[in-house]
């Protein structure tokens, strides 16, 4: 069953693959439809959508799905999730920089059992299975074994979506670049993620983030060895948008406990 998921998942992750190639370079600025403040959806977000809701239901129609762009079928709280970001980064992708990926994950009864992220303009792919490990293009990966804060890299996301914020996010942005190597930000959490189980980030962070934006990630690099938590203590990842902390597993406890020194 896992790998009948796992198979779905890499399938409808490829059909929005296609879709993001095909219009690359091809979006005018008039296309672009405004959600909240620099946070844009344009038709190909909803055509890729469409393609990895088709897939999905054409082999599992009792399934439900949660999609970022509103295209999902049946109820959040059913027994099988389908949880679809078609273009994570699409700020990213009007503007031809090559960081934005299709992200798919399953979960069931509330637990992700499989989850891809594909990106388009590298031709990369991480997928993972519960229990089985995650791979990117095929070889299996684990996160970094770097245990000093001081000397790791970290990846983290600006909080647009929640500009009231932004002096809490620059009092932890001004910590964790005094205490680490240095500071990387992307614009697509669901490859920082991915970045995370290969090994390049030693840790990650971000303080609004939705579960289409994390799922396929989470699973990822939990497989890959790491860990992956709530900033707020006690939230569910899956249940709502906030922040998220990832890392290795020690990374992400000394960075866990940096951040709760700023503020």
């Amino acid at each position: 069953m896992e790998r009948d998921l796992l198979d779905c998942a890499l399938a409808a992750a490829r059909a929005a693959v296609a879709v993001h190639r095909r219009h690359l370079g091809r979006v005018t600025a008039d296309q672009w439809t405004e959600k909240g403040v620099a946070d844009f959806v344009t038709d190909v977000d909803r055509e890729a959508e469409a393609r990895i809701v088709e897939h999905i239901l054409a082999r599992f129609p009792d399934h439900a799905v949660l999609a970022e762009e509103g295209g999902g079928v049946g109820s959040d709280s059913a027994e099988w999730l389908w949880i679809v970001d078609p273009l994570d980064g699409t700020t990213n992708y009007l503007h031809g920089y090559p960081a934005y990926a299709a992200s798919i994950a399953v979960a069931h009864r509330g637990e992700l059992v499989a989850g891809v992220v594909a990106c388009a303009a590298t031709g990369e792919e991480w997928w993972a299975v519960r229990g089985g490990g995650a791979y990117h293009n095929g070889r299996r990966i684990r996160v970094s074994g770097l245990d000093d804060l001081r000397l790791a890299l970290i990846g983290t996301g600006f909080p647009f979506k929640a500009v009231d914020r932004l002096p809490e996010y620059l009092g932890q942005f001004d910590a964790v670049l005094r205490n680490t190597a240095g500071i990387r930000r992307a614009g697509s959490a669901a490859l920082d993620l991915c970045h995370v189980a290969t090994g390049y980030f030693d840790g990650f962070w971000e303080l609004l983030l939705y579960p289409w934006d994390i799922a396929a990630g989470i699973l990822i690099v939990r497989e890959a060895g790491g860990v992956v938590s709530a900033l707020e203590e006690g939230r569910d990842l899956l249940a709502g948008p906030g922040g998220v902390l990832a890392g290795n597993p020690v990374i992400h406890d000394a960075l866990g406990r940096l951040l709760a020194t700023v503020g």
